[in-house]
């Protein structure tokens, strides 16, 4: 987009009831859902009612047009951070996200983000996500690491956001979680804002979209269960909630219940642990622009791999002499 940008959305069955802003989101998946409170403020939203909200509900089959601002340039600062690039082209950059790295700045963290790093490694990304955000299509937790892609300039941006958006992009990541979880285990509970907690998400929240979780894989010890846990929404928070609801949170999670004060001495690894134990290994998407599929892997960083290797060794079983 090089100016306005008009659109026209319907509510279907699966938006009655919702909040006009959490509706414009989720059919906006490159505009934050404070860029489309702000826009619905400012009166570039119209539907029907004069008196139009963030907060209004929506109902099933009402209309509603938005005109989108041009995308502005970035004014985070760039900034030389160590990132490391697995791919990059004209339209996208790949990178792998190190744990600890907020993706992008806003209150408590204007610097020291993926986004920062990006504007010195970058010389034009895409600025459609916003001022503070550009070229950020999806988001890790800042306590995850892994794949992510970014798009350099707004087409790729849109290309991104609709794939991201109509779940056609591969997203597989490796987690340690508490307890015994077969393979082929599917959670599908839709996601909201915890009614007691608002910095936490809930399977319990009155408002909430849908949500689907698959384990993949599954390596047990004693105690705990190394997954490979597969995607297609994109929540927030989603598998840490999904996995916590089931009565089995990602070890090292303090938000979610992942974090044992006593444990084993066979378990005694974990208890190293700075962050969650989550890691996004996998990502699949179709090139935006040249429209190939693109597939990249991050191995376990070396803080989570070992706690593995160490479960490992105190785990087996002794060697029978010959």
């Amino acid at each position: 987009m090089t100016s306005q940008d008009s659109r026209v959305l319907t509510a279907g069955e699966e938006h009655d009831g919702l909040r006009l802003d959490t509706f414009l989101a989720g059919e906006l998946p490159a505009w934050s859902r404070s860029q489309i409170q702000r826009l619905v403020k400012e009166g570039a939203v119209t539907g029907p009612g004069t008196d139009l909200k963030p907060s209004t509900p929506v109902r099933a089959g009402q209309t509603f047009a938005i005109t989108l601002p041009a995308p502005q340039p970035a004014t985070a600062v760039a900034e030389d951070l160590p990132l490391t690039i697995l791919y990059q082209d004209a339209d996208i950059v790949v990178i792998d996200k190190p744990a600890g790295m907020v993706v992008h700045p806003a209150a408590g963290h204007n610097s020291g983000t993926v986004v920062n790093a990006l504007l010195h490694l970058v010389d034009d990304l895409s600025g459609i996500g916003g001022e503070l955000r550009p070229g950020i299509v999806h988001r890790l937790d800042r306590g995850t690491s892994g794949v992510m892609v970014a798009a350099k300039h707004d087409a790729a941006h849109q290309e991104l956001a609709r794939q991201f958006h109509d779940r056609e992009v591969e997203k597989e990541y490796i987690a340690l979680v508490w307890g015994l979880v077969q393979p082929g285990k599917r959670i599908d509970a839709p996601i909201g804002r915890d009614p007691k907690n608002r910095q936490k998400m809930s399977t319990r929240a009155r408002r909430a979209r849908s949500a689907v979780t698959r384990v993949t894989w599954a390596e047990h010890f004693k105690g705990v269960s190394l997954l490979r846990v597969a995607i297609a929404t994109g929540r927030t928070h989603q598998i840490r909630v999904h996995l916590s609801a089931i009565g089995h949170p990602i070890v090292g999670d303090p938000t979610y219940g992942g974090v044992h004060r006593h444990v084993p001495g066979d378990l005694r690894a974990v208890q190293r642990l700075e962050r969650p134990f989550l890691h996004a290994a996998r990502l699949a998407f179709t090139h935006p622009t040249e429209q190939r599929r693109m597939e990249f892997e991050s191995p376990l960083p070396a803080d989570l791999q070992s706690v593995v290797d160490d479960i490992r060794e105190r785990q087996a079983p002794p060697e029978i002499p010959e």
